[in-house]
């Protein structure tokens, strides 16, 4: 549906709100695109707390660097199709984003009978229950480990966050690529 909503607020002026995952390159470059003429407000996760936990690990990424390794572990419903979770990649993007190399992501060990490299980015998914969303990152290093942890209790927080970009967006006149 993103193309016919990109068309129609487009062709009326008006901003754009997308909250998903799982965007093709292709729809990506499109909100790009229309973020040149119209207001536009992408967000993976309406969640004010998962949008500043990703801010922390850039920052927490930065500080410690290659110096240990970081491993995210992501809890959903028993219904939850995706694995890992949208939520999972962006918080490991954000930690990508304070690193000074590249990492590799890893899913699961299972199948990989090696050791682990420094370059990783371990995820892991975990499916059952009720559980709304819990997310924990894991910085393993030298003789400490530092771990950072949020939990969904309600879906209420999405519309809460949604609700919040909506009067952002409503105030919004000028062009451009906005985010939570």
């Amino acid at each position: 549906a993103l193309s016919g909503l990109i068309a129609f607020c487009t062709g009326r002026k008006i901003p754009l709100i997308v909250c998903t995952t799982g965007l093709s390159d292709e729809q990506a470059a499109s909100l790009k695109e229309a973020a040149k003429t119209i207001p536009v407000f992408r967000s993976g996760n309406m969640s004010l707390g998962i949008n500043l936990f990703m801010d922390l690990l850039r920052r927490a990424a930065k500080v410690l660097g290659d110096g240990y390794n970081v491993e995210i572990v992501e809890r959903h419903h028993n219904r939850k199709v995706d694995a890992p979770s949208g939520t999972a990649y962006m918080l490991a993007d954000a930690v990508k984003e304070g690193l000074a190399y590249t990492p590799e992501y890893v899913y699961e060990r299972h199948s990989a009978r090696r050791r682990r490299e420094k370059t990783e980015i371990g995820i892991h998914s975990i499916r059952g229950g009720t559980i709304v969303g819990e997310h924990q990152v894991i910085f393993a290093g030298p003789d400490e480990i530092i771990e950072f942890n949020h939990t969904i209790l309600s879906r209420e927080v999405f519309a809460t966050g949604a609700l919040k970009a909506v009067l952002l967006m409503a105030e919004t006149k000028t062009p451009g690529l906005y985010d939570m």
